[in-house]
Formats: structure tokens, C-alpha cells, sequence
């Protein structure tokens, strides 16, 4: 039996290496705007998220005026 690959859930994430959009998505992430209830010191905790990830999502964010949150929320 031939098995395809997953149909990953639609993002407004921009374009992120394979390893971060498994990290987001595993942790339940799958808007930009979600983002904005978790700190970036949350985000960059999760394996898969690198300096560069965090860049792309910084500007993603800053280009519809928002930003990470302030404080650190834990991540379920």
C-alpha cells in the first residue's frame, strides 16, 4: 500500500526550514498571530528552532505589527 505524504495544516508562517515548521506545528502553533501570546524565549525552547527561524518569524510578525509576547508562557 502506497502512502503519500501528510497534508501539513494551512500556515501564514513564512517560509521556514522543515525542522522549525515541525517544532511550531507540534506545539500547536499554525498562525502568526498565535505567536503572539507565547514569549520568543518560549519559541526558541522548542528543538527544532533556531536563530534563523526566529529572524523569519521576528519580521513576519513585525510586518503586521505585531511581536512575540512579552512575558514567557508555558507551551503545552
Amino acid at each position: 500500500m502506497k502512502i503519500g505524504p501528510t497534508k501539513e495544516l494551512e500556515s501564514d508562517f513564512p517560509k521556514l526550514a522543515a525542522p522549525a515548521r515541525r517544532a511550531l506545528s507540534g506545539a500547536g502553533f499554525t498562525r502568526l498571530e498565535q505567536l503572539t501570546q507565547v514569549s520568543e524565549s518560549a519559541i526558541k525552547d522548542l528543538h527544532g528552532i533556531g536563530p534563523n527561524a526566529i529572524e523569519q518569524l521576528r519580521h513576519a510578525l513585525a510586518a503586521r505589527g505585531l511581536s512575540f509576547a512579552k512575558q514567557k508562557r508555558k507551551i503545552k
